[in-house]
């Protein structure tokens, strides 16, 4: 596929659309197309400046900055068009909404975003389905067999809140899981105390696993309901 070259410094002032964003994630949504790995050369070598200085890629944008994009090749997109099925599948999993965030019930099967072998995930699907929303940002993952609750934000305000309480110490928000699993669960809750690692597969999916040099991570186990040779937990 052809490369286009964009000609010109682009200097764009940052709206409070995409105050607070991160440098190198606010470069990456503005340079579609463009190698992640070049858009961290930019930065490192400074052709990337905010307010005529160099800045890290975790630098938070503030309102009013100027940042300069020098010009960069391109590898145009092909846009291609979601089936109207899967586009349909996660506008009806819609289970809450309001003027800051979308709340779906994503399906198993359906990953939260596209990767290198994936054309679209639940957050394509939705910004094809509502291409007028100015803004539409995933606050957190579900695995791709995974269901349930996919927080989804209207605003980079809500986004910035968001991740704060999933980060806080001892967590203002709460995850809670239902499973069905093989086998009868032994005795009542347990807690599960166990280093957990986050994983890239080659698809671009996340999956989480446990291993020793992973975070700290302790999770409750609760039997709900059996069923034969089943356990709800």
């Amino acid at each position: 596929m052809a490369e286009l070259l964009h000609q010109k410094v682009q200097l764009l002032e940052i709206s409070p659309r995409n105050e607070k964003q991160r440098l190198d994630n606010y470069l990456l949504s503005r340079l579609k197309g463009v190698p992640k790995s070049r858009v961290y050369k930019l930065l490192r070598s400074g052709q990337v400046r905010v307010n005529k200085g160099r800045k890290k890629a975790d630098y938070r944008l503030q309102l009013g900055d100027i940042v300069r994009i020098p010009p960069v090749r391109i590898i145009p997109s092909d846009n291609s068009k979601a089936p109207q099925y899967l586009i349909n599948l996660v506008t009806q999993s819609i289970i809450f909404e309001d003027a800051f965030l979308v709340v779906l019930n994503k399906p198993a099967g359906i990953a939260v975003h596209s990767g290198s072998k994936l054309k679209f995930g639940v957050i394509e699907l939705l910004r094809q389905a509502r291409p007028n929303d100015e803004m539409l940002e995933l606050v957190h993952r579900l695995d791709r067999d995974t269901s349930g609750c996919l927080v989804i934000a209207k605003s980079r305000d809500t986004l910035s809140q968001l991740h704060n309480h999933f980060r806080e110490e001892g967590r203002s928000l709460e995850k809670i899981y239902r499973a069905i699993v093989l086998g009868r669960w032994q005795g009542a809750e347990k807690i599960i105390d166990l280093p957990l690692q986050k994983n890239n597969l080659r698809s671009g999916e996340r999956i989480v696993t446990v291993d020793p040099t992973g975070k700290e991570a302790r999770t409750l186990f609760i039997p709900l309901d059996y069923r034969e040779k089943l356990s709800l937990l």
